[in-house]
């Protein structure tokens, strides 16, 4: 027996009965996107960075995703730097014009806590464009504290629908020597977008829609090129 594993099981199951309303209507938007070939936009920082990284450009994936990549969001470059860097007004906006976004695409804006200037400001943005915006967030965390600049909203209180991911504040399901542990923010948001991408696939598909979806570049026989060909221009990354 592992706790994090018993943990892990039961927190999964938290987040689908707690979005059991919300679930749907992202899973629904998403599907919309995917029928009518536009693009899905992922933002996070730091570690809520890799989430967004986890639908983009992978086996098994959909091509029609564009993850926001730039280095000011990672830990690559510093990780105290990218923390300060996503608390700073307007960086958003620099970030934002690097891409080419249509009005008709959606945004998933991830945030655990919910708090911090650059995805609410992503997520502000996409808005003030027409986009519908999905927030996956801590939303216990995000009411427990204040946001970073004041007169802000805060992430869960600008999306169109959120999914809260159910993980504790202090981001830690076990607690081991008096410590809080067990980090739980990324296996919950992957888990999140793959089960919404996996449905919207699935409804994409009874509407007669061939998706467009990436095989792994390890096994032989099969060729993305299409796909690249396809996205080109439209995805930054590519």
């Amino acid at each position: 027996m592992f706790d994090y594993h018993q943990a892990s099981i039961a927190l999964f199951q938290q987040i689908v009965d707690t979005n059991k309303k919300t679930i749907p209507k992202a899973v629904e938007s998403m599907a919309k996107t995917i029928i009518e070939d536009r693009i899905i936009h992922t933002f996070g920082t730091g570690h809520s960075h890799m989430i967004g990284l986890e639908l983009f450009i992978r086996a098994g994936g959909l091509a029609n995703v564009n993850a926001f990549l730039d280095s000011i969001v990672m830990t690559s470059e510093g990780a105290r730097r990218s923390a300060e860097i996503e608390r700073i007004s307007g960086v958003s906006n620099v970030l934002w014009d690097q891409h080419q976004i249509e009005k008709e695409d959606l945004f998933i804006v991830i945030s655990n806590s919910g708090r911090n200037a650059m995805p609410i400001e992503m997520a502000e943005r996409a808005k003030a464009n027409g986009n519908k915006v999905i927030a996956i967030t801590s939303v216990e965390q995000s009411k427990k504290y204040p946001v970073r600049i004041k007169g802000q909203k805060k992430l869960y209180e600008i999306a169109d629908w959120v999914i809260d991911n159910c993980v504790p504040p202090g981001d830690g399901m076990l607690e081991i020597g008096g410590d809080l542990t067990g980090a739980a923010s990324t296996i919950a948001g992957c888990f999140i977008v793959n089960l919404i991408s996996t449905e919207a696939m699935k409804r994409a598909t009874d509407q007669g829609v061939k998706l467009p979806v990436y095989y792994s570049q390890n096994i032989d026989g099969f060729d993305n090129e299409a796909l690249y060909d396809r996205y080109q221009g439209r995805i930054k990354h590519l």
